[in-house]
């Protein structure tokens, strides 16, 4: 795919970045030329790191959320001079919420531009945003409905007034679906639904118990798996995430952020040739 390589890293052209974060050539160049990214130059070619890739990524995705371009700059270059060199920006969680940029690093979270600490999260991202980002997607096959408590007892009641409050009230979201689950054991969608509050609140542990619980009840499911491989991630426990995204794309060959995490993570294994395959496969699907 027209890629070179370095004897430190492997480097992405300018058509290739393209097309793996689904722009155009002349965006990407753009972008480069305000600051988004630092990548080297050979002559007048543009020789893109992994690290260069996942800020553009995470750059777009800010920039479809209405972020001023000038705060996703300025947040960005912070980021970079703040993260250690062993320490890979593509394991973030980079994403908008109700007051600026937001980093998480595991338990810990932080406002780049400012460095100021942040230890409580209570809005949710967009759908669109969510999907550009690597978060974990939420599980509703029902109809959202208002934000009222439901009247009967019914564990789908509660699992639709649990989902109306997601980006309103987390912890009362939660509080709903762990009434869901108490009035259906089996509820593998309240497992998901739960598990991603309890992670984006910084309880690993329990989200990924959560997940597990999910995959009992519902041993095909993709989303449980991705969100499975997530939480395994922020353990640093990267094989046991490959195979999860791996079984994940499996039973969804359309999941297109479990194939950039794929490729993200095959890449930092050094099987560049696979980790490409899903990385056009991420790129071929988001344009859809």
């Amino acid at each position: 795919m027209g890629a070179t390589k370095s004897t430190a890293q492997q480097t992405y052209g300018t058509a290739e970045v393209a097309k793996l974060i689904a722009v155009s050539p002349q965006r990407v160049r753009r972008m480069a030329r305000l600051g988004y990214c630092r990548p080297a130059r050979n002559g007048r070619v543009w020789q893109f790191s992994f690290q260069d890739l996942v800020l553009l990524r995470t750059a777009t995705g800010l920039l479809r959320a209405k972020v001023s371009a000038r705060r996703v700059r300025s947040a960005l270059r912070s980021l970079s001079r703040q993260m250690p060199e062993d320490r890979p920006l593509s394991a973030l969680r980079i994403y908008a919420d109700g007051h600026g940029i937001t980093v998480r690093d595991g338990r810990r979270a932080w406002q780049p531009d400012t460095g100021q600490a942040v230890f409580v999260f209570d809005s949710e991202l967009p759908a669109a945003v969510a999907k550009a980002m690597r978060l974990q997607p939420a599980r509703g096959y029902l109809q959202r409905v208002d934000p009222e408590p439901p009247d009967g007892s019914a564990a789908a009641g509660w699992f639709n007034y649990a989902l109306s409050l997601e980006g309103l009230n987390s912890e009362e979201s939660a509080k709903a679906y762990r009434r869901a689950i108490e009035l259906d054991p089996n509820f593998g969608d309240a497992y998901i639904n739960l598990g991603r509050i309890e992670h984006a609140s910084g309880n690993g542990g329990e989200a990924e118990q959560l997940y597990r619980r999910a995959l009992e009840f519902s041993p095909n499911d993709p989303v449980a798996r991705y969100n499975l491989a997530l939480a395994l991630e922020d353990r640093g426990e990267s094989a046991a995430a490959t195979d999860l995204y791996r079984e994940a794309v499996k039973l969804a060959p359309d999941f297109a952020d479990a194939h950039f995490n794929l490729g993200r993570l095959l890449d930092q294994l050094g099987q560049k040739s696979e980790a490409l395959k899903h990385f056009l496969a991420y790129r071929r699907l988001s344009k859809g």
